[in-house]
């Protein structure tokens, strides 16, 4: 039994796809309920089963509903996902560099982003105790392990997140809960390729030591691994899937092309 934050469209619909498909009952969370509604019909025209509850992942009182729902429905929690974030083109606009940072930008992304992620790991572990065995899942991000040149918020944000599964492992591990964070490089899914320029993209595909960018697919499979007792001893963690970005030096792809163009060998 899964529950999956930001999950009414992009990369939290995948996760909940890829669980699904491997046999898990979904809670698909939304602060959108309408797009979590159309996750579920999808979900359930393809046989599985799933239910939507409307939340804000920010609201205490909202993700306590939450639980209390799931619990109701479902009689346990076995995984949760913390998937929500917020990144919108209007946040983008207005969470930049410190000295032009948007408080309330700011806010919005530590409420949002770690607050919910907080918030429900605070409501869901108690549920997972009762039968022993849970995998708590955070999804964080490259910016939250390199420096950038805005979304100061969202960064700070992420950067807890890689901190929070190993608290959560070190409370709770003896009593059968895991908790482990993916570090999600850029996989969007394809509406989300007209939002971006062409050029910033062409700079992030060559930065990539795969051939191309990744895919929200592939994100998943890796959140199901961390779901699955295939990973049963992987615990207060990161994965990094990022297609190699975050594992080279910022003057990798200058040097190759350095390299190639003095005709040296070895790049």
């Amino acid at each position: 039994m899964a529950i999956v934050t930001g999950s009414g469209g992009g990369l939290g619909a995948e996760c909940a796809r890829v669980l699904a498909s491997h046999g898990a009952k979904l809670v698909v969370v939304d602060i959108n309920g309408n797009a979590a509604k159309s996750v579920v019909a999808e979900l359930e025209s393809a046989g599985h089963e799933a239910i939507a509850v409307q939340t804000d992942v920010s609201s205490e009182t909202d993700v306590k509903a939450m639980i209390e729902k799931t619990e109701a429905h479902f009689g346990r929690i076995d995984i949760l996902h913390n998937n929500a974030a917020v990144l919108s083109i209007e946040q983008r606009q207005r969470d930049r560099d410190i000295c032009n940072l948007d408080m309330d930008a700011w806010d919005r992304a530590i409420a949002v982003n770690l607050r919910g992620a907080v918030l429900c790991s605070k409501y869901a572990i108690p549920v997972m105790l009762k039968h022993g065995k849970g995998s708590v899942i955070y999804a964080t991000s490259g910016l939250g392990a390199q420096g950038d040149l805005s979304l100061t918020g969202y960064a700070c944000s992420k950067a807890a997140l890689n901190m929070l599964p190993k608290s959560v492992a070190a409370q709770y591990g003896k009593s059968g809960i895991r908790a482990n964070a993916v570090q999600i490089g850029l996989a969007p899914s394809e509406n989300a390729h007209g939002s971006m320029p062409s050029e910033l993209l062409d700079i992030l595909r060559d930065n990539h030591l795969t051939p191309e960018l990744g895919t929200p697919r592939q994100i998943a499979d890796v959140v199901a691994f961390l779901a699955s007792d295939e990973s049963s001893f992987v615990t207060g963690t990161t994965i990094v899937a990022d297609g190699g970005f975050g594992s080279h030096t910022p003057s990798l792809v200058a040097m190759r092309e350095f390299f190639a163009k003095s005709g040296r060998e070895g790049m």
